[in-house]
Parts: C-alpha cells; structure tokens; sequence
C-alpha cells in the first residue's frame, strides 16, 4: 500500500516544527544575552559608581548573617561557629524569661512611638509652611538654621545637650534659675531621658526630613492652586485639598519604613546619654545587645536576642505594609 505524498510531506514538516521552535527560542535567548551585555558595556560607568554600594550591603549586610546560626548554638570563639554545639532556641528562652525582658521591650517600645508621634509629622508641618513662604532671605535662612543640625556627629550633639542641661552649669538650668525655679539634673532623672531623646532627635533631623516633602510639593501643577484661587479657595483649603493629597504616598512610604525601624534604633545617642541613674528608662534592646555581646563577651545570646528584634521589625514592616495597602494603595511592593 503506497503512502501519498502529501501526508509525507506534512509527516516531516510536522516532526522539524519542533526543532524549528526549539531553534528559535534559543536564538532569542541568546539575541537577549547580547542586547544585555551590549547594555552594560554601554553604560559600565553607572555599574561601577553603584558598585561601593552594593558591596557595602553586600559585605556588612549579607555576609555577616553567615553568623546569625550561633544564636542557636553555644559559640565560643576557640571551636569557632562550624564547630560549636547546638543548643536550639535555648538563648531565645533565656531571654524570654529574663526579668529584664519586659524593661527592655517597653522602653525600647516607649522611646521609638514616642519618636515616631512627634518627630514624623512635624517635617511634613515644616515643609508645607515653607512651601507657602515666599522665596528670599527668610525662607532661605529658615531652611539653612533648621538644615544645619543634622551635619552634627552624635558624639558632639550629645555633648551639647549634657552641657546645656548641666544642672550647675548648663544653660538651661540657669535660665530656670532666673525664673525661681530650682534647677533640675535632667540626665540624672530617668522620666526626662525619653524626651531629651526625642528633643534631641526632633531639633537635628527635622529642617533635614523636609527635603523630601518639598521635592514632592514641587511636583504639584500651579494651575492648580489658581483655579483653586478663582473657585474662592483659602490658603488653608489649597493646603489641605491641593498639596497634603500630593505627599499622601511620600508620608505613607516613610511612615512604613519609620515603622519598620522601630525596634531597631541606634544605640549610639542612647548609650552616650545613658548613665547610672537613667538606666531605668535608657536601657534598650540595642544597648542590651551591645553590653551582652561585647562588653560581657556573650555572643550566642546577645545574637539570640539580635535576631529576636530584626523578626519583630521585619514582622512590622510587612504588616504595616500590607495595611498601606488595602487602605491607601501605596506601598513598598
């Protein structure tokens, strides 16, 4: 029985489809590879300026939680990380059973709500009042008064405050004296140190925070705000249904992020303001982490109790992002 020549014909064409296919798909893989490296051999000079960024999150963000297995582990430094005996969640419940436990989590709690309340919304109040301000020398003074502090180092802006507040010497004191007052050893009394933390924080990143709200003011269309001034509208009606609407996602993406970071604050201010007698209200979980692990050489538990924080912050992040947005639509991913 002979075959017909068509069904030959379409029996071949339909076995070298697939190849065809297969050929194609690796030539485009291949084409895109080359447009790629064509790209980056292009534009090599903006891989090599974000090159020190990169390997700076790379060699001291990434790298070191290479280490993060000797929370679980009794370390010590002779047998070295690899080579140390697991102990499982034995320095998390250490910690959790501690007495210290619960001071550590409501001032650490305490100090960064505290900031979050009142050092988040007073930039966004800065940059609208400058916003309105004509441009000229006051406009620019203002900015350059309240933009200066945050170029102090924290070693030298915790100076100033403990010499300001000096309950002998300090400027402060002096003027309650005048006033027939008696004076006050602010950094000697534990219910002041919350808000000489924040005041601190407040005076030198304010005038800074405000950069940011007024790149995203610039951005609002002027006609705008004069069909606003035609329709009869106020200065305090343009403000709030004209420029607050425009940095609605710039405040919630930093509101996230300031969330995300609030149990990890820096302990360096803390622990230059930090004595003996505030220690009630000055000690965090960041200070306690850098007195365990270096100071008393307990690397396993202060590790432990590292990571403990980080899973708290990371738990906020996500969670206040999600909530951003279902509410408002504007979120990190």
């Amino acid at each position: 029985m002979s075959i017909p020549k068509e069904e030959i014909e379409g029996t071949i064409q339909s076995d070298r489809q697939p190849e065809t296919m297969m050929d194609k798909k690796k030539l485009n893989k291949k084409n895109k590879k080359r447009k790629k490296l064509k790209l980056i051999g292009q534009n090599w000079q903006l891989y090599v300026l974000i090159l020190p960024a990169f390997l700076y999150f790379l060699i001291f963000k990434y790298f070191p939680m290479y280490g993060i297995q000797i929370a679980f582990k009794d370390f010590t430094p002779a047998e070295g990380i690899l080579n140390s005996d697991w102990v499982g969640l034995e320095h998390f419940i250490r910690f959790f059973e501690s007495h210290y436990f619960w001071d550590l989590i409501r001032n650490t709690l305490g100090i960064s709500v505290y900031e979050l309340i009142v050092g988040f919304p007073l930039p966004i109040i800065l940059a609208l009042a400058l916003n309105e301000a004509k441009e000229g020398l006051y406009k620019k003074s203002v900015q350059t008064i309240t933009y200066a502090p945050h170029f102090i180092s924290v070693v030298v802006l915790a100076g100033m405050f403990i010499a300001f507040l000096s309950p002998s010497t300090g400027i402060i004191n002096h003027f309650i004296e005048l006033l027939g007052f008696e004076p006050i050893a602010f950094m000697e009394d534990p219910k002041w140190f919350k808000t000489i933390f924040v005041s601190s924080g407040v005076w030198q990143n304010t005038g800074w925070g405000t950069i940011i709200y007024l790149a995203a003011l610039s951005g609002v269309d002027p006609q705008l705000h004069e069909a606003a001034v035609v329709d009869g509208a106020t200065r305090w009606q343009r403000i709030w249904y004209i420029n607050l609407p425009t940095i609605l996602p710039t405040m919630v993406i930093l509101l996230i992020m300031n969330v995300g970071q609030i149990m990890a604050m820096g302990f360096e201010k803390i622990l230059l303001f930090q004595n003996n007698l505030n220690m009630e209200s000055s000690n965090v979980i960041a200070t306690f982490v850098y007195e365990a692990g270096l100071l008393d050489g307990q690397y396993s538990f202060a590790t432990a109790v590292g990571v403990f924080n980080a899973i708290i912050n990371f738990i906020l992040l996500v969670a206040v992002n999600y909530f951003a947005r279902k509410t408002s639509e504007t979120s990190l991913w």
